[in-house]
């Protein structure tokens, strides 16, 4: 009895592991997405590595940028800062949709929700408020910013990276410069 007690009890474990890690899987969708790309590049019928992981990051970025835009406009003390959130919101909802459409023609599986560590940073922000919230939006931004200029950069100089992919990096690096550009003057002013 009792090793018929244990065999349930370690099949239960096992079991409750097992659903443990599928919901972790099904929650990030940054994870579904790589393992969707992976699967279209084994079968021949993918980007490369380097096209589709620079695709999913800026994707989760832009998305990002839109939630965190949405946020400054409401939560924003300072005007610059809801200004700029109003920015981010135009010129990333309209980024976003060039590449869901650039993704969708070349076969490549983007995010349909925010990554896990975007997802955190949205949820960090949220808790703030007042002078406090525009602090930490600026400093965010300022971070994000410096990361998405140098990955478009790469990108648009990167031989691995599809054609199409490397035009729409260069295409939108000016405006990702632009963005950390006044980004970083908003920075100095509330310093």
């Amino acid at each position: 009895m009792k090793k018929v007690s244990l065999m349930i009890l370690l099949a239960v474990s096992t079991l409750s592991f097992q659903a443990c890690d599928n919901k972790k899987k099904e929650s990030d969708s940054m994870e579904n997405a790589e393992e969707a790309n992976e699967n279209k590049e084994d079968a021949g019928r993918g980007q490369s590595e380097d096209t589709n992981e620079f695709a999913m990051k800026a994707a989760n970025g832009g998305m990002m940028e839109v939630e965190l835009g949405r946020m400054a406009q409401e939560k924003g003390t300072s005007q610059d800062v809801k200004e700029f959130g109003s920015m981010m919101v135009a010129d990333h909802s309209k980024a976003n949709d060039e590449l869901k459409t650039l993704a969708t023609a070349k076969n490549i599986t983007l995010p349909s929700t925010l990554g896990e560590e975007a997802q955190e940073d949205v949820n960090e922000l949220a808790k703030l408020s007042g002078k406090e919230f525009d602090k930490k939006y600026v400093s965010m931004m300022v971070d994000d910013h410096k990361e998405d200029v140098d990955a478009f950069k790469k990108a648009a100089e990167d031989n691995s990276v599809d054609p199409d992919i490397k035009a729409f990096a260069a295409k939108t690096l000016p405006t990702l410069q632009q963005h950390l550009d006044r980004i970083n003057a908003i920075d100095k002013m509330m310093n």
